[in-house]
C-alpha cells in the first residue's frame, strides 16, 4: 500500500506540479515538509500541516506511526538527489512510497549554464564542511556545489584562492526555477558578490594559479603535501599498501600507528563510501593528522587518540587493517586479527628488525604473502649524481580464513 506520496516541489510552486502531484498533496491527512514547502504549497493543503523537527528523527518517529493515513511529504527537487528520499528510504519500504520528482537544483543550474550534467561534480555542501571540495579541485574541472545559506559562497570563494584556485569563475545561482532566480559570476579571488539569497548553488569552473594545490587521483601522492614530522609511509610505499589493502565500495579501515594519518587519508580518497580510522598515540600528531584530513578534504576522518592494543577496544569492526607503527607492542597483531572479519585483509610494514620479526612470526603462523621492497633514490654525490637507498620495507600481506 503506497501510503506515503514525496512530491518534489521548486521555486514555481504548485505552478510546476502535475495533475497527480497536485492530487497527493490535497487528498493527504498530513503534510510534512519545511515552512517554506508548505508555503509553496498552501493553495492545495487541505489536511495538517507539520515542520519538520530538529532532530529529523523526531519527525520520522512520528511519521512511521501514521501508515493508517494518506501522509504527504514535500522536499526540494528531486527528493532522491541529496533530499529527504534518501533517509526515508532507510526506514520506509519502496513499495509504500510514490515519488514525484522535479528537477534538482544541479539540473537546473547544467540547463542555465549549458554544462553537460554527465561531465560536472555535484556536491552538497549544505550542512558539511566546506573541505569535501578540494579533492575535486583540477583545472578544468567544473563543480556543481550546495552550499548551506547567503554566507557559503564568499567561504567557499575563500577556500577557492586559499588552494590556489583564486583566478577560477564562480557563478552563484540564487533561488533556482523561481521570480527571484538570479545568476550571478565572478572570480574566486576577487568576489565581492553581496545580498545572497539563502537557497543558492555555485558553479565553479576551476582554474588554478601557478601554486595551487591539487591532489591527484592516484594513490601515492607527493610526501610534500602531508604535514607530517618525518613518521610517514613514503610515497611509494604508500602506493603499493593502498594495493594491497585493496579497498572495495563501503569499507573501513584501521590505520594503527596512523603517524601523519597518509594511509587512512589516501584510503578514503579513493572512494567516497569509504570510512577509515585513525589510530595513534602522540597528542600532536593526532592533531597534525585532523588538519592533514581537513586539506585533503576528507574531513570525516575518524582518529583515535589512544595506544593499540587498548584503543582498538569498540570501534567496530574492520574491513582492512593497516599497521604502520606500534606493531611490536604486545598482543597488538593477535587484537588485529581477532578484529576483521571472514575475508578481512590485514597489511604491516615493517622497517626495524624487530618489527620484520614479529611479521615472520605472523607469516610463518599464519601465511599470507611476504615482500621485500627496497627503493632507491637518485641523489648528488659530490658533482655527480648516484643512488641512495632508503631503508628497505618487509610487508606482510594476509586475508583472513
Amino acid at each position: 500500500m503506497r501510503w506515503l506520496a514525496i512530491v518534489g516541489i521548486g521555486e514555481d510552486g504548485i505552478a510546476g506540479l502535475g495533475e497527480a502531484a497536485r492530487q497527493r498533496i490535497a487528498d493527504a491527512r498530513i503534510v510534512y515538509g519545511g515552512a517554506r514547502h508548505l508555503a509553496l504549497a498552501g493553495a492545495l493543503i487541505t489536511g495538517e500541516r507539520r515542520v519538520w523537527q530538529s532532530p529529523l528523527l523526531n519527525s520520522i518517529n512520528a511519521l512511521l506511526e501514521q501508515r493508517d493515513q494518506a501522509v504527504c511529504i514535500l522536499a526540494s527537487g528531486d527528493p532522491f538527489h541529496y533530499g529527504i528520499g534518501a533517509t526515508l528510504s532507510r526506514h520506509v519500504a519502496a513499495a509504500e512510497i510514490e515519488v514525484f520528482p522535479q528537477p534538482s537544483s544541479f539540473s537546473l543550474a547544467a540547463a542555465r549554464l549549458g554544462w553537460p550534467l554527465q561531465e560536472v561534480v555535484t556536491l552538497s555542501l549544505h550542512g558539511r564542511p566546506l573541505d569535501l571540495i578540494r579533492p575535486h579541485l583540477h583545472a578544468g574541472a567544473r563543480i556543481l556545489a550546495l552550499t548551506s545559506d547567503e554566507a557559503g559562497p564568499a567561504m567557499l570563494a575563500q577556500l577557492l584562492d586559499s588552494a590556489g584556485f583564486g583566478p577560477s569563475r564562480i557563478s552563484v545561482l540564487e533561488a533556482l526555477g523561481g521570480s527571484d532566480e538570479r545568476v550571478r559570476s565572478t572570480t574566486a579571488s576577487q568576489f565581492d558578490l553581496a545580498e545572497i539569497n539563502p537557497l543558492n548553488l555555485c558553479a565553479i569552473d576551476a582554474i588554478p594559479a601557478p601554486a595551487a594545490r591539487s591532489i591527484a587521483f592516484s594513490a601515492g601522492r607527493d610526501d610534500d603535501l602531508f604535514e607530517h614530522d618525518g613518521q610517514i609511509t613514503k610515497r611509494e610505499i604508500r602506493a603499493l599498501t593502498l594495493s594491497a589493502l585493496a579497498p572495495c565500495c563501503g569499507e573501513v579501515l584501521w590505520d594503527i600507528g596512523a603517524g601523519s594519518g597518509s594511509v587512512a587519508i589516501e584510503w578514503m580518497l579513493a572512494d567516497p563510501s569509504l570510512r577509515a580510522i585513525a589510530i595513534e598515540a602522540d597528542g600532536t600528531r593526532v592533531a597534525r593528522i585532523g588538519r592533514n584530513a581537513s586539506a585533503f578534504g576528507v574531513p570525516d576522518l575518524r582518529i583515535e587518540h589512544g595506544s593499540a592494543p587498548a584503543a582498538l577496544a569498540g570501534l567496530g569492526r574492520p574491513d582492512a587493517i593497516f599497521v604502520g607503527g606500534g606493531g611490536t607492542e604486545p598482543g597488538l597483531m593477535d587484537a588485529a586479527i581477532s578484529a576483521l572479519p571472514q575475508g578481512g585483509r590485514l597489511v604491516a610494514n615493517a622497517v626495524t628488525t624487530q618489527m620484520e620479526a614479529v611479521l615472520l612470526d605472523q607469516y610463518a603462523r599464519h601465511g599470507g604473502q611476504l615482500t621485500r621492497i627496497a627503493i632507491d633514490r637518485a641523489a648528488p654525490i659530490g658533482t655527480m649524481t648516484g643512488w641512495r637507498p632508503a631503508m628497505p620495507i618487509t610487508q606482510w600481506r594476509w586475508t583472513k580464513p
